[in-house]
């Protein structure tokens, strides 16, 4: 029996749905038992103990991409021996301790310090638990984004590039204008494989693949045709993963901190508005919308989430990070 229960996904399988602000976990036991994205940091200790329950000590993570809901695992598996292994661009950023790893200062969403030891390449199998996967490169959501392909079973592990109910948002002030093109291209690709089972980051196994890829690609057709819409996507979602990790953030306090973000005033500048304008209707818009909402002085996400420690966002931004790895435990032997 997998760990989802779903009757689609072979036995040696174990996937678990979370909520925001972590991403669900693929876990592969076997002889090199590996864990695929680790989640957000305030819940870092929960994640490691679930993993280590049931597969033993992990080897090897694996980052769809370094966004703080999917690497936020990391560094405590890695201080208990496991590697690390994501996607070549990620990895080489990661190395060089670039100041913008895992967009972390810039959404201000932290991560703990990680290092990545097996730069991953489009096409590369990979052994994790007892199979075979195969890395396929799918820019779009981030540069460095990622997908593994199972190919007996006809598995796909898609990270943030789709789900059941939505696409993901896509950069346009950080990775250019074609962003949005890049990442519908990126869905055209996995829909070639013809996958019999979709493994998303967000949200529930998609009971059609076909159904759901047809979704997908037309949401982000749409991205490709309205940039102003896909920016304001973007904003939408950051801001919401903002309250939900700070348990709301209070009324007075809303605007102050959106002016003081670097992706608002990005957006801001390619919408062709003041930082205060967009925050003021962003907020406005979103409680319109239901997206957020007001409580006992709090301006909350309205989405169901899992809430966070505010000591657990208590890290360092990259810029901040060691330069040295860290040290770890002895690695499991994946003989």
């Amino acid at each position: 029996m997998n760990g989802s229960d779903d009757e689609r996904l072979p036995a040696w399988v174990t996937w678990r749905r979370r909520l925001f602000p972590d991403a669900n976990l693929l876990l592969l036991p076997g002889r090199r038992p590996a864990l695929v994205d680790s989640g957000f940091v305030g819940h870092a200790q929960e994640t490691a103990a679930w993993a280590r329950a049931r597969a033993g000590a992990i080897a090897l993570v694996v980052n769809t991409h370094w966004h703080s809901d999917h690497v936020g695992g990391n560094a405590l598996l890695q201080a208990q021996g496991a590697g690390v292994a994501a996607s070549a661009p990620d990895a080489q950023a990661v190395a060089r301790r670039d100041p913008g790893c895992c967009l972390a200062e810039y959404l201000d969403q932290p991560v703990s310090p990680y290092t990545v030891d097996e730069p991953l390449h489009d096409g590369q199998v990979l052994r994790l638990g007892d199979t075979d996967w195969q890395v396929i490169r799918t820019p779009g959501h981030t540069p460095g984004h990622l997908s593994l392909w199972q190919p007996e079973e006809r598995l796909l592990v898609v990270g943030d590039a789709l789900s059941d109910y939505d696409v993901g948002w896509v950069n346009l002030a950080l990775d250019g204008p074609d962003a949005a093109a890049t990442a519908l291209a990126s869905l055209r690709r996995m829909a070639d494989l013809s996958p019999r089972v979709l493994l998303p980051s967000h949200g529930p196994i998609p009971a059609d693949p076909g159904t759901a890829f047809a979704t997908a690609l037309r949401r982000a057709r749409r991205l490709v045709d309205d940039p102003a819409g896909a920016v304001w996507y973007g904003a939408r979602r950051i801001f919401a993963f903002a309250l939900m990790i700070r348990e709301g953030i209070p009324v007075a306090d809303v605007e102050p901190y959106l002016h003081a973000r670097a992706w608002l005033a990005d957006a801001a500048r390619l919408l062709g508005r003041t930082s205060e304008a967009l925050a003021a209707e962003l907020v406005e818009t979103m409680l319109r919308s239901g997206a957020v909402v007001l409580r006992d002085g709090r301006l909350h996400a309205s989405a169901e989430y899992t809430p966070v420690a505010a000591e657990s966002l208590r890290v360092p931004f990259p810029r901040a990070w060691p330069t040295t790895a860290p040290a770890r435990a002895e690695a499991p032997n994946p003989q």
